[in-house]
């Protein structure tokens, strides 16, 4: 797999409202601000997610670049979730073999739009967490 140079980067679907509010629930808890966040709708993350097999107009998953490599899927959700504080117990959960993980993240992530909704653009940060978003 290809690497890429920005590092903690987490690729989400600006438009999706659970994807939003899941950049959201990590930066509240990310107090060091490790992370940082891009659209796929913005340019930076169209190529990011076309660098790693993502399909920007039809993104079926999130991604996690840390150290360099792309974590998608499950992987990406509980990696991002196991380098917050207090959620390293997290790390459970990669004992779950990975293609039972991934129908469980699959299976939300076609349905999410019908489940949790779609805003008609990207969703707007605050000023803070506006800071920490790469477009």
């Amino acid at each position: 797999m290809p690497k890429w140079p920005d590092d903690d980067v987490i690729l989400f679907d600006g438009v999706c409202i659970f994807c939003s509010r899941w950049v959201r629930f990590v930066a509240a808890r990310d107090k060091a601000k490790r992370f940082r966040f891009t659209p796929i709708q913005s340019e930076y993350g169209a190529k990011l997610a076309r660098t790693f097999g993502i399909n920007p107009e039809d993104p079926d998953t999130n991604a996690l670049i840390h150290g360099g490599e792309a974590f998608l899927k499950s992987d990406a959700a509980l990696t991002v979730l196991s380098l917050l504080p207090g959620w390293g117990g997290v790390r459970a959960l990669f004992a779950v073999p990975k293609p039972l993980r991934d129908v469980v993240y699959s299976l939300i992530a076609r349905n999410r739009y019908r489940i949790f909704g779609k805003y008609d653009s990207c969703f707007v940060p605050d000023a803070d967490l506006r800071a920490r978003v790469i477009e």
